[in-house]
């Protein structure tokens, strides 16, 4: 499964190259922050995660067999990581700041209402998801923000695609009555 160059990369690393390791860390740093970002909505928080996965990432290679992409096994360590940071937090990320519109024309004015009505479904979707178990909320970024497949979501999950087809599913069905509840409270604060 791995190319020669990740095969030749790993053994650098293991044989105490720190500068493969820098290496492998610039080509999936942009995809461990980015996975972390969605999952946990604050940069802080994906950064420090995307430290401890890359110290996971780094502990682990000496056992890594190769019997997935290298992107696969990393993308994998870098989930459970996040995942394992929201478990411990057990609290809500609020990540999206709508940007501030100065001096424009009508023209503008329409855009940028278009826009903040596309950002508050995008901050209504984010708190909703924030609701949901950790994993529930996992396997949504990961199919609808990640847009992995079912074949992609069965490597970094270890699990079956029937059983990621239910997971997912029942996730939506969750995250749907979140938002409904969200929507019908918004509608009752703002009549009342």
């Amino acid at each position: 499964m791995l190319t020669n160059k990740e095969t030749d990369l790993i053994e650098e690393i293991r044989r105490g190259n720190t500068r493969a390791f820098t290496d492998l860390v610039e080509s999936y740093k942009d995809l461990v922050f980015t996975l972390s970002l969605r999952l946990l909505g604050n940069r802080e928080e994906a950064e420090e995660v995307s430290q401890d996965a890359f110290i996971k990432i780094y502990k682990a290679l000496a056992t890594f067999k190769g019997d997935s992409k290298l992107s696969t096994w990393i993308y994998r360590i870098a989930y459970n990581t996040a995942l394992d940071r929201i478990k411990k937090n057990k609290r809500a990320y609020d990540h999206v700041e709508i940007d501030q519109v100065r001096k424009m024309g009508l023209a503008d004015m329409d855009d940028a209402l278009d826009k903040m009505v596309q950002e508050e479904k995008r901050q209504l979707i984010h708190h909703s998801l924030a609701k949901l178990p950790a994993e529930d909320a996992g396997i949504i970024t990961l199919f609808y923000f990640e847009e992995k497949n079912l074949l992609e979501m069965e490597k970094i999950l270890k699990l079956s695609a029937n059983t990621i087809k239910v997971k997912l599913f029942r996730a939506r069905k969750k995250l749907a009555s979140i938002m409904e509840t969200s929507l019908e409270r918004e509608i009752l604060e703002s009549n009342g």
